[in-house]
Protein backbone atom coordinates (compact mmCIF):
# COMPACT_ATOMS: atom_id res chain seq x y z
CA UNK A 1 0.00 0.00 0.00
CA UNK A 2 2.77 2.44 0.93
CA UNK A 3 4.55 1.63 -2.33
CA UNK A 4 1.41 2.52 -4.30
CA UNK A 5 1.13 5.79 -2.36
CA UNK A 6 4.79 6.65 -3.07
CA UNK A 7 4.26 6.13 -6.79
CA UNK A 8 1.20 8.37 -6.83
CA UNK A 9 3.03 11.07 -4.88
CA UNK A 10 5.97 10.89 -7.28
CA UNK A 11 3.61 11.43 -10.22
CA UNK A 12 1.97 14.40 -8.51
CA UNK A 13 5.37 15.94 -7.72
CA UNK A 14 6.53 15.63 -11.33
CA UNK A 15 6.86 19.15 -12.80
CA UNK A 16 5.72 17.73 -16.13
CA UNK A 17 2.31 16.79 -14.73
CA UNK A 18 -0.55 19.12 -15.59
CA UNK A 19 -2.62 20.56 -12.70
CA UNK A 20 -5.47 18.24 -13.69
CA UNK A 21 -3.20 15.17 -13.63
CA UNK A 22 -1.65 16.17 -10.30
CA UNK A 23 -5.14 16.65 -8.84
CA UNK A 24 -6.20 13.19 -10.02
CA UNK A 25 -3.12 11.57 -8.49
CA UNK A 26 -3.78 13.52 -5.30
CA UNK A 27 -7.27 12.14 -4.97
CA UNK A 28 -6.14 8.56 -5.43
CA UNK A 29 -3.23 8.87 -3.04
CA UNK A 30 -5.36 10.65 -0.46
CA UNK A 31 -7.88 7.82 -0.40
CA UNK A 32 -5.15 5.21 -0.05
CA UNK A 33 -3.42 7.00 2.83
CA UNK A 34 -6.65 7.30 4.79
CA UNK A 35 -7.74 3.72 4.11
CA UNK A 36 -4.31 2.32 4.98
CA UNK A 37 -4.25 4.08 8.34
CA UNK A 38 -7.75 2.98 9.30
CA UNK A 39 -7.14 -0.62 8.24
CA UNK A 40 -3.96 -0.73 10.33
CA UNK A 41 -5.70 0.76 13.37
CA UNK A 42 -8.68 -1.60 13.20
CA UNK A 43 -6.48 -4.66 12.79
CA UNK A 44 -4.34 -3.55 15.70
CA UNK A 45 -7.37 -2.96 17.93
CA UNK A 46 -8.37 -6.63 17.58
CA UNK A 47 -5.10 -7.82 19.12
CA UNK A 48 -4.45 -8.38 22.80
CA UNK A 49 -2.72 -5.47 24.53
CA UNK A 50 0.69 -7.15 24.59
CA UNK A 51 0.69 -7.60 20.80
CA UNK A 52 -0.54 -4.17 19.76
CA UNK A 53 1.65 -1.64 17.99
CA UNK A 54 3.44 0.37 20.67
CA UNK A 55 3.76 4.15 20.62
CA UNK A 56 7.33 5.02 19.70
CA UNK A 57 9.19 8.24 19.03
CA UNK A 58 11.32 9.67 16.25
CA UNK A 59 13.44 12.79 16.07
CA UNK A 60 13.86 14.88 12.96
CA UNK A 61 15.09 18.36 12.14
CA UNK A 62 13.04 20.80 10.09
CA UNK A 63 15.56 22.90 8.24
CA UNK A 64 15.72 26.59 7.36
CA UNK A 65 14.66 28.70 5.61
CA UNK A 66 11.13 29.04 6.98
CA UNK A 67 11.81 26.39 9.62
CA UNK A 68 8.92 27.48 11.82
CA UNK A 69 6.44 27.39 8.94
CA UNK A 70 7.68 23.97 7.80
CA UNK A 71 7.16 22.72 11.36
CA UNK A 72 3.57 23.97 11.15
CA UNK A 73 3.14 21.94 7.95
CA UNK A 74 4.44 18.85 9.76
CA UNK A 75 1.99 19.51 12.58
CA UNK A 76 -0.96 19.87 10.21
CA UNK A 77 -0.09 16.56 8.57
CA UNK A 78 0.40 14.82 11.93
CA UNK A 79 -2.89 15.65 13.65
CA UNK A 80 -5.27 13.76 11.31
CA UNK A 81 -2.85 10.82 11.24
CA UNK A 82 -2.77 10.29 15.04
CA UNK A 83 0.75 11.59 15.60
CA UNK A 84 1.75 14.18 18.21
CA UNK A 85 4.77 16.40 17.68
CA UNK A 86 6.85 18.56 19.99
CA UNK A 87 8.83 21.41 18.47
CA UNK A 88 11.98 22.49 20.27
CA UNK A 89 13.53 25.95 20.22
CA UNK A 90 15.32 27.06 17.10
CA UNK A 91 18.95 26.01 16.82
CA UNK A 92 21.87 27.64 15.02
CA UNK A 93 21.09 28.17 11.35
CA UNK A 94 17.36 28.56 11.87
CA UNK A 95 16.40 24.87 11.99
CA UNK A 96 13.98 23.32 14.49
CA UNK A 97 14.35 19.89 16.14
CA UNK A 98 10.99 18.13 16.20
CA UNK A 99 10.13 15.10 18.34
CA UNK A 100 7.38 12.87 16.94
CA UNK A 101 5.24 10.39 18.89
CA UNK A 102 2.99 7.69 17.43
CA UNK A 103 2.91 4.11 16.22
CA UNK A 104 5.39 3.11 13.53
CA UNK A 105 2.66 2.79 10.89
CA UNK A 106 1.26 6.24 11.68
CA UNK A 107 4.73 7.80 11.78
CA UNK A 108 5.53 6.23 8.42
CA UNK A 109 2.42 7.83 6.88
CA UNK A 110 3.34 11.23 8.31
CA UNK A 111 6.96 11.01 7.12
CA UNK A 112 5.86 9.95 3.64
CA UNK A 113 3.30 12.71 3.23
CA UNK A 114 5.41 15.43 4.80
CA UNK A 115 8.36 14.70 2.50
CA UNK A 116 6.13 15.05 -0.55
CA UNK A 117 4.25 18.11 0.69
CA UNK A 118 7.51 19.82 1.60
CA UNK A 119 8.68 19.47 -2.00
CA UNK A 120 5.41 20.94 -3.23
CA UNK A 121 5.46 23.79 -0.70
CA UNK A 122 9.08 24.74 -1.39
CA UNK A 123 8.45 24.72 -5.12
CA UNK A 124 5.31 26.81 -4.73
CA UNK A 125 6.75 29.41 -2.37
CA UNK A 126 9.88 29.77 -4.52
CA UNK A 127 7.64 30.88 -7.37
CA UNK A 128 6.41 33.83 -5.28
CA UNK A 129 8.62 36.67 -6.52
CA UNK A 130 6.10 39.52 -6.47
CA UNK A 131 4.08 40.72 -3.50
CA UNK A 132 1.41 43.43 -3.15
CA UNK A 133 2.38 46.95 -2.12
CA UNK A 134 3.04 47.13 1.61
CA UNK A 135 4.01 43.45 1.93
CA UNK A 136 7.51 42.02 2.40
CA UNK A 137 8.61 39.01 0.37
CA UNK A 138 9.67 37.06 3.47
CA UNK A 139 6.46 37.81 5.36
CA UNK A 140 4.30 36.93 2.37
CA UNK A 141 6.12 33.65 1.82
CA UNK A 142 5.78 32.68 5.50
CA UNK A 143 2.06 33.36 5.34
CA UNK A 144 1.85 31.37 2.10
CA UNK A 145 3.32 28.28 3.74
CA UNK A 146 0.96 28.58 6.73
CA UNK A 147 -2.04 28.88 4.44
CA UNK A 148 -0.82 25.88 2.45
CA UNK A 149 -0.31 23.86 5.65
CA UNK A 150 -3.70 24.65 7.12
CA UNK A 151 -5.57 23.80 3.95
CA UNK A 152 -3.68 20.51 3.66
CA UNK A 153 -4.64 19.69 7.25
CA UNK A 154 -8.29 20.35 6.47
CA UNK A 155 -8.17 18.12 3.41
CA UNK A 156 -6.53 15.28 5.35
CA UNK A 157 -9.19 15.51 8.03
CA UNK A 158 -11.92 15.39 5.38
CA UNK A 159 -10.26 12.37 3.74
CA UNK A 160 -10.05 10.56 7.08
CA UNK A 161 -13.70 11.24 7.84
CA UNK A 162 -14.71 9.95 4.42
CA UNK A 163 -12.60 6.81 4.83
CA UNK A 164 -14.20 6.12 8.23
CA UNK A 165 -17.65 6.30 6.64
CA UNK A 166 -16.60 3.94 3.84
CA UNK A 167 -15.27 1.30 6.22
CA UNK A 168 -18.82 0.40 7.16
CA UNK A 169 -20.04 -0.98 10.45
CA UNK A 170 -20.04 1.23 13.52
CA UNK A 171 -18.40 4.50 12.46
CA UNK A 172 -18.40 5.72 16.06
CA UNK A 173 -16.33 2.72 17.14
CA UNK A 174 -13.90 3.27 14.27
CA UNK A 175 -13.50 6.93 15.20
CA UNK A 176 -12.86 5.93 18.81
CA UNK A 177 -10.13 3.50 17.77
CA UNK A 178 -8.36 6.30 15.88
CA UNK A 179 -8.83 8.74 18.77
CA UNK A 180 -7.32 6.20 21.17
CA UNK A 181 -4.17 6.01 19.06
CA UNK A 182 -3.71 9.76 19.20
CA UNK A 183 -4.46 9.81 22.94
CA UNK A 184 -1.71 7.27 23.52
CA UNK A 185 0.70 9.39 21.43
CA UNK A 186 -0.13 12.48 23.48
CA UNK A 187 0.36 10.54 26.71
CA UNK A 188 3.78 9.34 25.59
CA UNK A 189 4.80 12.93 24.77
CA UNK A 190 3.65 14.19 28.15
CA UNK A 191 5.63 11.44 29.84
CA UNK A 192 8.74 12.69 28.03
CA UNK A 193 8.16 16.41 28.64
CA UNK A 194 6.83 18.08 31.75
CA UNK A 195 6.47 21.62 30.42
CA UNK A 196 4.65 21.42 27.09
CA UNK A 197 3.10 24.63 25.81
CA UNK A 198 0.62 25.11 22.99
CA UNK A 199 2.00 27.17 20.12
CA UNK A 200 0.07 30.26 19.05
CA UNK A 201 0.53 31.44 15.49
CA UNK A 202 1.75 34.97 14.73
CA UNK A 203 -0.08 37.51 12.64
CA UNK A 204 0.57 36.85 8.97
CA UNK A 205 -0.10 38.39 5.57
CA UNK A 206 -3.76 37.82 4.71
CA UNK A 207 -3.04 37.82 0.98
CA UNK A 208 -0.10 35.45 1.31
CA UNK A 209 -2.11 33.12 3.54
CA UNK A 210 -4.95 33.02 1.02
CA UNK A 211 -2.59 32.26 -1.85
CA UNK A 212 -1.07 29.42 0.15
CA UNK A 213 -4.52 28.04 0.96
CA UNK A 214 -5.39 27.94 -2.71
CA UNK A 215 -2.18 26.04 -3.43
CA UNK A 216 -2.93 23.69 -0.55
CA UNK A 217 -6.30 22.90 -2.11
CA UNK A 218 -4.48 21.52 -5.15
CA UNK A 219 -1.58 19.82 -3.33
CA UNK A 220 -1.18 16.06 -3.36
CA UNK A 221 -1.87 15.06 0.24
CA UNK A 222 -1.70 11.31 -0.17
CA UNK A 223 -6.00 11.13 -1.63
CA UNK A 224 15.75 9.65 15.97
CA UNK A 225 15.24 9.57 19.52
CA UNK A 226 15.43 12.07 22.41
CA UNK A 227 15.12 11.49 26.15
CA UNK A 228 13.65 13.71 28.85
CA UNK A 229 14.56 17.26 27.88
CA UNK A 230 13.21 20.76 28.29
CA UNK A 231 10.98 21.72 25.37
CA UNK A 232 10.24 25.41 25.21
CA UNK A 233 7.37 25.06 22.75
CA UNK A 234 5.17 22.32 21.40
CA UNK A 235 2.70 21.88 18.62
CA UNK A 236 0.25 19.01 18.68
Amino acid sequence: MLDKIRKLLAKAEDPAATPEEAEAYAGMAMALVAKYGIDQALLDAKKVDSEREPVVDRMRTVSAPYGMEKAVLLHRVSVPLNVYIVRHSRVAGGSYPVHMFGTDSDLDRVELLFASLLIQAVRGVAAVNWVPLGETLVGYRKAWIRGFANRVGERLTEANDQAVREVGGNTTSTAMVLADRRTLAIGRAKDAYSNLKELKGPKVSVLGYGAGQRAGSQADIGSSRLGQQSATKAIG
